[in-house]
C-alpha cells in the first residue's frame, strides 16, 4: 500500500499537464500512486503525458462531470494511506510530498494537512500566500481567521485520509464552484487542521479555464449559506463567510446581478468588514470597474494588494 494516493482531475490542460506530471515525478519522496481522472477532455491532454506514465499510474476515463465528481471518483479508487490532491494546472516543488509526510507524522491525529503555497498572478508575478505564520509545523488555532486573505487550505497543497474525507461527506457535486472551500470548512469544523509554513507548491491563478475560475455567483451564494446554522454558533466562521459574501457581492455588482447583490449585502455583519471593504461594497459600479482595471495594471507590473488587509 503506497503512503500517498495522488488524485488529479484532468480536463483540457494539454499545455500544462506535462509540467504538472514532471513536477510530481521529481518528488524526493516517491512512495505514491497516481490516479488521473480524465474528465471528458477533448484536447490532447493524455497524449501529452503518455511518455511519463509508469506502473504507478491509473487512468480513469469518464464523460465530463466536473472537478468534484472527478476527485471523488479518484479518491474512491485510491489505495494509499493518505490522499494528496493535485490539479492539472498546478505545480509541486520536489519537496512537496516529503514535507506533507513530515506534517502528517508530526500531527498524526489531525484531519486536514496543509502545506504552504505561492500564487502566480501572472506568468511573472508570484507572491507567497498570506497567513502571517512564522513558526514550524503547527496545529492552527483558528482556521477561519487564518484564511481571510488566502485560504489556509489550497486544493493542490493538502492531504487527508479517505476515512475522514468520507466522514465529512466528500466533495459536494451539486456545487459547480467553491467545492474545495466547502470541504475545508467541513473538515475544519470537525478536525484539527495542521499547517506547514514551507512553500511546496505553485498555484497559477492566471490560467484560463482554471478549476476555480467559474463565475457562478448563485452557486457561491448557495455554498456560503450551506453553513448558515453553523455560523450562528461560530463567530470566526461567520467572519470568514462574511468576507466571502463581500467578495461575491462585488462580483455581482460588476456583473449587474442586482438582486443577489442586495441579498448578500443584507446578510453581512458590517463589523466584520474593514474600511476598504465597506467603501468598495457601497461604491457605484463604474468606480468598481475602474478599481478593477487599475488593480489588473498594477498586478501586471508586479504590484499586488488585497482589500482584505
Amino acid at each position: 500500500m503506497p503512503f500517498f494516493s495522488v488524485v488529479i482531475p484532468l480536463y483540457n490542460k494539454e499545455n500544462l499537464i506535462e509540467q504538472t506530471i514532471s513536477g510530481l515525478l521529481d518528488q524526493s519522496f516517491t512512495d505514491f500512486e497516481v490516479i488521473i481522472v480524465n474528465d471528458g477532455s477533448t484536447d490532447n491532454s493524455l497524449e501529452k503525458i503518455n511518455h511519463l506514465i509508469d506502473n504507478r499510474f491509473k487512468i480513469i476515463n469518464q464523460d465530463n462531470k466536473g472537478a468534484s465528481f472527478a476527485r471523488n471518483i479518484g479518491i474512491e479508487n485510491s489505495n494509499g494511506n493518505y490522499i494528496a490532491l493535485l490539479d492539472a494546472d498546478d505545480y509541486w516543488n520536489t519537496n512537496h510530498l516529503v514535507e506533507l509526510k513530515k506534517l502528517i507524522e508530526t500531527f498524526p491525529n489531525a484531519g486536514l494537512y496543509c502545506n504552504n503555497y505561492q500564487i502566480y498572478y501572472t506568468k511573472d508575478v508570484v507572491r507567497p500566500a498570506n497567513f502571517n505564520f512564522n513558526k514550524d509545523c503547527l496545529i492552527v488555532d483558528d482556521f477561519f481567521k487564518a484564511s481571510l486573505t488566502n485560504s489556509l487550505a489550497w486544493t493542490s497543497a493538502v492531504g487527508f485520509t479517505k476515512e475522514k474525507f468520507y466522514t465529512v461527506g466528500c466533495f459536494n457535486t451539486t456545487l459547480k464552484t467553491a467545492q474545495d472551500l466547502d470541504l475545508w470548512i467541513k473538515m475544519a469544523l470537525k478536525y484539527d487542521v495542521a499547517f506547514n509554513p514551507k512553500i511546496t507548491m505553485s498555484y497559477k491563478s492566471y490560467v484560463d479555464n482554471s478549476l476555480s475560475k467559474s463565475k457562478y455567483n448563485d452557486i457561491r451564494y448557495e455554498f456560503i449559506n450551506n453553513f448558515s446554522k453553523e455560523e450562528k454558533e461560530n463567530p470566526s466562521l461567520k467572519l470568514y463567510l462574511d468576507i466571502n459574501r463581500y467578495a461575491v457581492a462585488i462580483r455581482c455588482k460588476l456583473n449587474n446581478e442586482k438582486e443577489l447583490y442586495q441579498k448578500l449585502k443584507s446578510e453581512i455583519d458590517y463589523s466584520n468588514l474593514n474600511f476598504k471593504q465597506k467603501l468598495l461594497l457601497n461604491s457605484p459600479e463604474i468606480i468598481l470597474k475602474t478599481f478593477k482595471k487599475i488593480h489588473e495594471i498594477l498586478v501586471k507590473n508586479g504590484i499586488y494588494f488585497s482589500a482584505n488587509r
